[in-house]
């Protein structure tokens, strides 16, 4: 091996152990680094709008005008939906006896004489004396914890000051975030500065792509569910609404948890086909809107994510950072898929790829007749056929 070769996987075991011992730390420091990175997510989706006002007026400014009208929304979406969603909630847990109460006297007989599955299987009252013994434990363990939260300051002084920091952290990164970006790039070793500069562009691409775009078509489609449902009559649709859309961002996900909740909702509420259809005509309608129109102009094609591998990071993420996992893990998602497509792209151009032979390949090519291609000899390039061992 000489001195270059050398020389660069030297380089490349650094770059592993730097890249291990970041992740390493982030592990570490997780339960902290909550309130930074929401912050961090904020300023990185608040920086074009930002941007644009920089034209008409100094950036601290600007940056004070997104944070007094985010402020001025988040107050007006606090005071019109959390005592909405409480009577929505209300009213669901009102309807939820009605609903055990229909799958006990009409869709379990049907199940059973339709598919004979065992009334047994679906005894409602186990499931909800299984339930009621669940909320029990939860709600003491809710308990526990609120009691031992009251009685540390500690901890309640930690929550506000997480509540506090994340705006507070926000303002600051989003006023300095091009020195940021700036400084961060002029840290990077220019032998590899352009690769990573060109990563970093397209990986900006797919993540604001994905976090503006997807946020936006969650919303809609919350609206648009929830809308539709409460319009064909269902009393508890604005609630399934908010549910479909807030887990959409998983394709198909939301569509599917919320169809099968309109579709009880409406037999349990009014016991006939006609709003059944009704539920499944608001939900093909949204499938085809969100397909058709909110996806293509709102998220594109750069992301490439399958439906797979968003639940993969979702849970990988949630299972290695917790709360923060969940934060990060479409957004890292999204990175990784830029960087797999530039390794891909190497791989594909490479020596490892593109070179080697292969002597002896067996190419059947019809029945009774076995066709060798020897690769080894560029000048015999025509196949021999062997009729000594036909095939039977």
């Amino acid at each position: 091996m000489n001195e270059n070769a050398r020389e660069g996987l030297h380089l490349r075991w650094q770059w592993l152990i730097l890249l291990v011992s970041v992740g390493f730390v982030v592990w570490l420091l997780a339960p902290v680094l909550m309130p930074f990175v929401a912050a961090a997510l904020f300023a990185y989706l608040a920086d074009p709008i930002v941007d644009r006002l920089e034209r008409w007026m100094s950036r601290g400014l600007a940056v004070s005008l997104v944070f007094l009208v985010v402020a001025l929304v988040v107050i007006v979406i606090l005071l019109l939906l959390v005592p909405f969603t409480e009577r929505q909630i209300g009213a669901f847990l009102g309807q939820l006896p009605v609903w055990l109460d229909w799958f006990q006297t009409r869709a379990t007989p049907w199940l059973e004489t339709q598919f004979g599955i065992s009334p047994d299987v679906l005894d409602t009252q186990r499931i909800l004396a299984a339930l009621q013994a669940h909320w029990k434990e939860a709600g003491g363990i809710a308990a526990g914890v609120l009691a031992k939260v009251s009685k540390s300051g500690m901890a309640v002084v930690g929550w506000v000051l997480n509540l506090v920091m994340v705006p507070v952290v926000a303002f600051y990164l989003l006023r300095d975030w091009d020195v940021l970006v700036e400084r961060i790039h002029a840290l990077i070793p220019r032998s590899i500065e352009p690769v990573v500069a060109r990563l970093a562009r397209e990986s900006d691409d797919v993540l604001g792509a994905f976090l503006r775009g997807q946020l936006s078509v969650m919303l809609v489609l919350g609206a648009f569910y929830g809308i539709g449902l409460w319009i064909v009559g269902v009393s508890i649709g604005p609630l399934i609404g908010m549910i479909a859309g807030l887990i959409s961002f998983v394709p198909y996900l939301g569509a599917i948890t919320g169809v099968i909740m309109g579709v009880v909702a409406a037999l349990v509420q009014y016991q006939d086909w006609a709003h059944v259809l009704l539920v499944l005509g608001v939900f093909a309608v949204g499938q085809t809107l969100e397909g058709y129109v909110l996806v293509p102009k709102l998220v594109g094609d750069k992301i490439g994510l399958h439906p797979v591998a968003v639940i993969f990071a979702v849970l990988a993420g949630g299972e290695l950072f917790g709360f923060l996992g969940v934060l990060l893990a479409l957004p890292a998602a999204s990175v990784v898929m830029v960087v797999l497509r530039y390794a891909y792209a190497r791989y594909t151009s490479s020596e490892l790829y593109t070179t080697g032979s292969a002597p002896g390949i067996i190419v059947v090519a019809e029945k009774g007749t076995e066709v060798f291609s020897d690769t080894s000899n560029p000048s015999d390039p025509a196949p021999r056929e062997n009729t000594s061992v036909p095939f039977s």
